[in-house]
C-alpha cells in the first residue's frame, strides 16, 4: 500500500468548519468553575418578562442553566449549574438575555441556542453626530415602510430588528457579518442602497459555480462619490488681522466715572444725571419715530420731463416728402 493510500480524505469544504452537535447522551463533565452573566434591561422592558419569565425559565432548564430576573436593579442573570452538558450553552444564555433585553421577541430570541445561527447587536453611536442627521440616518436602515430593512433581511437570512440606539442581529455567521457591516457604514453617512445592490449580484454569482474561484470585482458595480453643496452656515465669521499683541484693556466702570467727573457727584447727583440722560435719550428715539411716520405720508417728487426740440426741416425736405406720399397714394389707387 502506498503512503497516499493511507491518509485520510480532505473533508468537504461546506462540512470542512461545520460545528460539532454536543448532545446530553454524550456524557461531557460539567463545568468546574461556575460562570454568571448578567444583562440590564430598560424599565419599558419590565411588564413583558415578567409575564414571559415563567417561559424563559424553561428554555434555560434544557441546557441545566440558572436564570433569574431581578426587578429591583433591573437586571438578568444566567448562572451555569451541575448539570450542564453543553459548555457553550452559558454563551448562548447570555447572547439570549441580552437578545430579550433589545426587544426580541422570544420565541425568535430562543433560535440563538441552535448551533449555526449567531447574533450581534449594534450600537448606532447617537452621541458623535447631531440629533438630526442621526434620525436621518436610522430612518434610513429602516427605509419606507421599512422596505430596506426587509430586503437586507432577505439578501443576508437575517432577523434584523431596530430598537432605541441599538440594532439587533440573528442569523448565520455570514448574513450578520453583511449586516452589521451595511448598518454601521450606514450610520457613517454610506446609503444602504449601494451596499444592497453589491449583495444582490453577489447572491446571483454565488448560484454559479464556473465563477466559485474567479475574481468578482469585474461584476460588482463601481459608485463615484459626488459633490453635494453643504448648506451656507447662518453667521459667517470673518478672521480678523493676526496680531501678537493682547487687545487694550476696557476702561474700568471707575475709571469712566472719573474721566466724565462723575466720581466726584454725590449720590442724589449722580441719579439726577442719569435721569436727565435717559430722558434726552427717550426726546431723540421719539422724534426719529415721528419722522418715520411721517415718512410715509410725504408725496414722491415730480419728475419733470424734458422737453424735446424739434427740428427745423428746410423748404427741399419738404417738398421731397410730400412727393413720395403722393407717388405711394397713385400707386396703391392703380
Amino acid at each position: 500500500m502506498s503512503k497516499e493510500s493511507e491518509l485520510p480524505e480532505e473533508p468537504d469544504e461546506k462540512t470542512k468548519w461545520k460545528q460539532l452537535v454536543v448532545t446530553p447522551d454524550d456524557g461531557l463533565p460539567p463545568p468546574v468553575c461556575k460562570s454568571t452573566f448578567k444583562i440590564k434591561f430598560p424599565q419599558y422592558r419590565e411588564k413583558y418578562l415578567r409575564a414571559a419569565w415563567p417561559e424563559v425559565n424553561k428554555v434555560l432548564d434544557k441546557f441545566g442553566i440558572k436564570g433569574s430576573l431581578d426587578l429591583v436593579e433591573g437586571e438578568m442573570r444566567v448562572d451555569t449549574t451541575r448539570k450542564v452538558w453543553d459548555p457553550w450553552s452559558i454563551v448562548s444564555a447570555r447572547d439570549f438575555v441580552h437578545l430579550l433585553a433589545r426587544s426580541v421577541p422570544l420565541l425568535q430570541a430562543t433560535k440563538i441556542f441552535n448551533d449555526e445561527i449567531t447574533c450581534d447587536i449594534v450600537k448606532l453611536g447617537k452621541g458623535r453626530i447631531s440629533k438630526e442627521k442621526y434620525v436621518k440616518r436610522r430612518q434610513r436602515v429602516v427605509g419606507p415602510n421599512g422596505s430596506t430593512l426587509k430586503a437586507l433581511e432577505i439578501l443576508t437570512n437575517c432577523f434584523i430588528m431596530v430598537q432605541g440606539n441599538t440594532v439587533s442581529i440573528m442569523g448565520p455567521h455570514k448574513g450578520v457579518d453583511e449586516a452589521q457591516e451595511i448598518i454601521r457604514g450606514c450610520m457613517n453617512n454610506v446609503h444602504p442602497i449601494y451596499k444592497l445592490k453589491e449583495l444582490m449580484i453577489k447572491r446571483e454569482l454565488e448560484k454559479n459555480p464556473a465563477l466559485a474561484n474567479e475574481d468578482w470585482s469585474r461584476f460588482l458595480p463601481k459608485f463615484k462619490k459626488k459633490n453635494v453643496k453643504r448648506k451656507k452656515p447662518k453667521k459667517i465669521r470673518k478672521k480678523k488681522a493676526y496680531t501678537p499683541f493682547p487687545p487694550e484693556q476696557k476702561p474700568s466702570i471707575i475709571d469712566e466715572q472719573l474721566m466724565s467727573g462723575e466720581y466726584w457727584m454725590s449720590e442724589q447727583k449722580r441719579l439726577k444725571e442719569k435721569r436727565r440722560k435717559q430722558k434726552d435719550g427717550q426726546i431723540e428715539k421719539t422724534k426719529e419715530r415721528k419722522r418715520k411716520r411721517k415718512a410715509a405720508f410725504q408725496p414722491p417728487k415730480e419728475i419733470k420731463r424734458q422737453k424735446v426740440e424739434k427740428k427745423q426741416r428746410s423748404a427741399k425736405e419738404i417738398a421731397e416728402k410730400l412727393k413720395k406720399k403722393k407717388q405711394e397714394a397713385t400707386s396703391y389707387e392703380s
